[in-house]
């Protein structure tokens, strides 16, 4: 723990433990306690998520946080303005320290499910999966389902190339690839929903 270090993402966000000193001249600070699960932003597919969240319009949008760990993700939607995130993990750890970083942070609007699938009625304008290849192929039709017409998926916890992988699930999906960003040879794809509900 004593060796974490903040996390910037330009002047956008920046990711510190309780510890440190606040952070000044960025748009959204986030406190993380940093235990053992990915997503402190020191991860390539953590920072490449955010780095993407800022080319989003989080306002009023509701949004799906698949595979939340630690839940920066989902506490840097509620600071961008999402009117409700539902934070999923299917592991009791990361949930535990999910609710504990949400508290630190004043976060309100997310509801925190612990299930190891994306089996849900709720509606998202944004969904944003930080998982794996093999998770995202296996929910990518629920994924699907879970968009409302025109919806932004961003796409992580992937390796370099496997965009190749993912292109044919996702045209049988109606999920348009936009846009990949690459870091250490990690991959975050921003895409969308071209099917109407």
């Amino acid at each position: 723990e004593s060796s974490f270090e903040p996390v910037l993402v330009g002047n956008f966000a920046a990711v510190r433990a309780a510890f440190h000193q606040p952070i000044k001249d960025v748009a959204h600070e986030i406190i993380i306690t940093p235990k053992m699960s990915f997503g402190t932003g020191h991860h390539a597919t953590t920072f490449l998520v955010m780095e993407q969240m800022q080319q989003i319009d989080f306002k009023d949008k509701h949004v799906i946080d698949f595979g939340t760990g630690t839940g920066v993700l989902a506490i840097l939607a509620e600071k961008m303005g999402a009117a409700s995130i539902l934070a999923i993990d299917n592991d009791d750890w990361c949930i535990s320290n999910a609710k504990e970083n949400m508290e630190a942070n004043q976060a309100v609007k997310i509801e925190l499910k612990k299930a190891g699938s994306l089996l849900t009625h709720k509606k998202a304008d944004i969904i944003v999966a930080n998982i794996n290849l093999n998770v995202i192929l296996d929910n990518l039709a629920a994924i699907a389902a879970c968009c409302n017409g025109n919806g932004i998926v961003v796409f992580s916890g992937l390796l370099s190339g496997d965009e190749e992988k993912l292109q044919p699930a996702f045209e049988t999906h109606g999920i348009l690839l936009e846009y990949i960003t690459e870091k250490d040879n990690w991959i975050a794809l921003r895409t969308h929903y071209t099917k109407t509900s």
